[in-house]
Order: C-alpha cells, then sequence, then structure tokens
C-alpha cells in the first residue's frame, strides 16, 4: 500500500476509543487524520469489548447512556475526507451463540457505510480486537493490526476470548505493528509480518504552546509549584494509593489533575491541594500543561502498564517540562530524561529533584522533536510499501 493507495482506496479503522466522549489525542485517531490528507477515512467508534456488569451501578449505566448516543449519531463527517461512524453492536463476546449473529450485524452496517462513503476494498485498520472478525469479513485490500495494548488484560472482558480475536488478527494481518517495544520482542513471531513503530506526538501543539498568552480559568492563580498529570485516571492503570500518598508528603505542591476519571474523584479531590479539573478538549490540554512545574506518570506495576507507551510521556517532554513517572519498560529509551520511582517515597523525593533542576525545556524537547505524528504515519506507509 502506497499513498497512491490509500488515495484510491481509502481506510477503515476499527478504533480503540469513541470519538465522540475521549480525548482525540489517541494514536489510532491521529493515524486517521493523517491517512484522511490522502484518502477517504471513516473511523468506526470502538466496539464494546466488556461483558455487562449491572453490578458497577451508575458507571454502567453512564457507560450505557453514553454509548446509545453515540449510536445514535450514525455516519457523521468530522472532516473533508473524514467520516465517523458509531454501529449497533452488543457486547456478546463472551457468549459462543451470539458472537456470529453480533459480527454479521456489524458486518452488515459496515458494509452499507463503505458504499455510502465510496470506498473500494479499503485498507482496513484494526485498534480494537473485538472487531476482529467482522474486519476479516470486509473485502479490502490490506489488513492491519495495531496492538497497542494488551487488551486482554483491560478490566471486565472475556480474557480468552478477546486473546484467541488477538492471535487471529495477527495470522491474518499483512502488517501488526507494535507500538511497545516489549510487546514487539515477545509477540512478533506470532504474526504474519510485524514492524515496531511507536506512538508519535504533536509537537508543534504543545512545544508552542507557552508562546499562547492564553490561561485557562481554573488555572489562575494557583499557587506554585505545580505537579500535573492530563489524561485518563483509570482503575487498571493509575497508582491511586501511591498518588495519595505523594500528596500528603508534600503539601506545599499543588497538584492537578486534568482528565475524566473512572475512579472515584474524591479519593484526590478532598486534598487541599489537589485540584481536580476534568475532561478537556484535547486542543486545550498543552495549555493546561504549559503551566506544570513538573509532570507526573503515577501508574500501577501490572501486565498492562508493562506494555504500555503512553502517548503523553512525549506530550509532556515537547511541553519540556521533567517528568516523573513509575516504572515501565519503553522507559529505557529516556534514561537520564524521565526521573524512575518504584515506591511513593521515591515519586515525592523525585518531584523535589525534579524541582530544583534548572529550567531547560530545549534538552527535554530535542528527543522528541522529530517524532511527529506525520513522520510515524510514513513510516507505517513505508512498510506497507515493503
Amino acid at each position: 500500500m502506497t499513498i497512491e493507495g490509500l488515495a484510491a482506496h481509502g481506510v477503515l479503522c476499527f478504533g480503540g476509543e469513541d470519538w465522540w466522549y475521549h480525548n482525540r489525542g489517541h494514536c489510532d485517531m491521529q493515524f486517521m487524520r493523517q491517512f484522511s490528507k490522502y484518502g477517504r477515512v471513516i473511523y468506526v467508534n470502538s466496539i464494546v469489548m466488556r461483558k455487562p456488569n449491572i453490578g458497577e451501578g451508575r458507571m454502567f449505566w453512564r457507560r450505557l447512556q453514553r454509548k446509545s448516543r453515540s449510536i445514535m449519531r450514525g455516519l457523521v463527517r468530522v472532516g473533508e475526507r473524514f467520516w465517523v461512524y458509531s454501529p449497533l453492536t452488543a457486547p456478546v463476546h463472551h457468549v459462543s451463540w451470539a458472537r456470529p449473529l453480533n459480527e454479521r450485524l456489524l458486518r452488515t452496517q459496515l458494509q452499507h457505510v463503505i458504499r455510502r462513503v465510496g470506498l473500494r476494498q479499503p485498507l482496513v485498520w484494526v485498534n480494537c480486537p473485538a472487531a476482529c472478525d467482522a474486519a476479516l469479513g470486509l473485502s479490502r485490500t490490506v489488513l492491519v493490526y495495531q496492538r497497542t495494548d494488551r487488551f486482554e488484560d483491560f478490566p471486565g472482558v472475556d480474557v480468552e476470548q478477546i486473546r484467541r480475536y488477538d492471535r487471529k488478527l495477527k495470522q491474518h494481518a499483512d502488517l501488526t505493528f507494535f507500538a511497545s517495544r516489549t510487546l514487539f520482542e515477545q509477540e512478533k513471531s506470532q504474526c504474519r509480518k510485524a514492524a515496531y513503530v511507536d506512538h508519535g506526538v504533536d509537537y508543534e501543539r504543545f512545544a508552542n504552546a507557552s508562546k499562547n498568552p492564553w490561561i485557562p480559568q481554573e488555572m489562575k492563580g494557583l499557587r506554585r509549584p505545580i505537579a500535573g498529570f492530563f489524561g485518563g485516571i483509570d482503575a487498571h492503570t493509575f497508582d491511586l494509593s501511591l498518588m495519595v500518598d505523594v500528596i500528603r508528603t508534600l503539601p506545599d505542591v499543588s497538584f492537578v489533575f486534568v482528565g475524566k476519571s473512572s475512579i472515584e474523584p474524591t479519593h484526590l479531590a478532598r486534598h487541599s491541594n489537589v485540584l481536580m479539573i476534568g475532561q478537556r478538549p484535547f486542543e486545550q490540554i498543552p495549555h493546561y500543561g504549559k503551566l506544570f512545574d513538573v509532570c507526573l506518570m503515577p501508574w500501577k506495576q501490572n501486565r498492562w502498564i508493562e506494555a504500555c507507551n503512553p502517548i503523553k510521556l512525549k506530550e509532556y517532554l515537547a511541553l519540556g517540562h521533567p517528568v516523573v513517572s513509575t516504572p515501565f519498560g519503553e522507559l529505557r529509551r529516556y534514561s537520564g530524561t524521565v526521573f524512575v520511582a518504584e515506591s511513593s517515597e521515591d515519586f515525592a523525593a523525585s518531584i523535589l529533584r525534579a524541582l530544583k533542576e534548572p529550567v531547560d525545556l530545549q534538552r527535554r524537547r530535542e528527543g522528541v522533536h522529530k517524532e511527529s505524528w506525520p513522520v510515524k504515519c510514513q513510516a507505517v506507509i513505508d512498510r506497507l510499501g515493503e
């Protein structure tokens, strides 16, 4: 597949997130923006993987309501050559007799949308493994599997079924590419063709944020120094107990959290030196981040984090601020640039060390200024061309 091929055939992407309700800085969304410069793109909002769990209470009903609103939008054109679609599907991947019916329903909807947009045997891009059977059943030119995370370790899924989808996609995809070196080394032998292409960064947006004088209202007059985090605050990734210990240890530091939280926010918000801002549009995120004195990645130590490569790391570095993180494999590339801490005591001490460092924005930006999304998009196209 070449750029000319993208222009001729277009792309159908099974996204890992819902375009309408998530931060649009996610890697699949970034790649699709780049591809839409060359040809038509349909971004299919994430296929539900979780098993229904009414026991989650308010969170379950909130997700159901949100997904229903997304489905009601149907096919929406969001750019000159970019459409977003939310199909009707059921969370029945754990029910053997219902899976084929669900897949047929999904595939029928997609075939209609593909004809409507005018795609002809598109490149089919899969970031959500639950879309496996529908993707394999579509007429296509190329199949790409984007293995960004261990979705089989995502809370509430049928672990074995998601593993089966993952193996099946690796066996059939013309290219499986990994954003994590750890996953690439462990799983490349399972793939027909594998490549390592790590995440990019919207470099200019973050590096130039400080040149814009606009300051979010919530940040005005906030006591410094400011230690900040932006992104999803989720139970399977965010180490809440570590973060609470750090907040208590550093009462003179203001802690700011920008993003949607699936954790009860009062666990953090009840502390007087904490500001919980909630989710904000991606375009505004750099203007919160530019006001941080140190950036935080307080991750849990589990299989999900072991194989992760968070985009926010490069976004933090593009801002030029010091970063304090718990360990994960991809950090080895940034030895000497990121403060790594394994305990809450180390994390608090690292924040204090980072705050004492001389301001050196350029040194941190040097490692990521050539890591833009257009560069990563071209790397994928080059590998497809091979």
